[in-house]
């Protein structure tokens, strides 16, 4: 009988299984793990996904890959370990101390959220790959949907606003700081292409070239964000429950 396959690096049964390091092993002290992450978000930052290996890592380490190895199986465990480590950088108010709207709350940390993927433009894709679930994302999870429960939202329509505000930013994020990242001269291509556009075919995209160029990757991310969270509120205030099934931060 073969063998089971073991869990996809980043997916619950993983985390459920991943047990930390020991505390010694025979030759090289362990290595803190927090260091290990935060040094591989910088290499991102550098060269991207996939050209990071583990032995640049373990240069940049000034180690060997033999130490990191009692740490990580694979650069696959690596990167979900990077990924729920942004998770964990975001910030999310407390009902008890910030005093904040839901509205105010949710906004709060969708900058947060946003402002965090635009710092790491290359490690947007590791947010998108999958729904996270471990440290970082449970915890954005959990106060997120609590306080929102405390403002009176239902069960289900606190999930969907979790999972709706998760995709916008990262949706926005991939298409404004992903790889291919629009420059400022392709901006004004684009706007000159669209007023070279026939007027008596296109009579709207040639008279909205400006508008549709001119917009600032910021105000265009919180544009997006106050016409989400109108929507949030009427449905917040409408007595009906959302159902189906939802999907977290990715």
């Amino acid at each position: 009988m073969a063998s089971e396959a073991p869990p996809v690096p980043g997916s619950p049964a993983w985390w459920v299984g991943r047990t930390p390091a020991p505390a010694y092993r025979r030759g090289r002290p362990p290595m803190d793990v927090g260091r290990i992450v935060d040094t591989a978000l910088r290499l991102i930052d550098e060269v991207g996904v996939q050209a990071l290996t583990l032995r640049m890592l373990a240069d940049a380490l000034h180690s060997g890959t033999a130490t990191l190895y009692r740490h990580l199986r694979s650069k696959e465990e690596l990167l979900a370990l990077v990924a729920d480590s942004i998770l964990g950088g975001v910030r999310v108010p407390s009902e008890r101390t910030d005093g904040l709207s839901w509205r105010e709350a949710a906004t709060v940390t969708a900058d947060s959220f946003y402002e965090s993927l635009r710092r790491h433009p290359r490690a947007v894709p590791l947010l998108a790959a999958q729904v996270h679930v471990g440290p970082g994302g449970l915890r954005v999870r959990e106060r997120l949907i609590q306080l929102l429960l405390s403002h009176g939202f239902s069960t289900g329509l606190a999930a969907r606003t979790f999972t709706a505000l998760g995709h916008y930013v990262i949706g926005l994020a991939i298409q404004q700081h992903g790889p291919k990242t629009p420059r400022p001269e392709d901006q004004m291509h684009l706007r000159d292409y669209y007023r070279s556009l026939d007027p008596a075919t296109y009579p709207a995209t040639s008279a909205a070239a400006d508008a549709l160029t001119s917009v600032s990757p910021h105000e265009e991310f919180r544009f997006g964000l106050d016409l989400l969270l109108d929507g949030l509120e009427q449905a917040r205030r409408t007595p009906s429950e959302v159902a189906g099934e939802h999907r977290g931060l990715a």
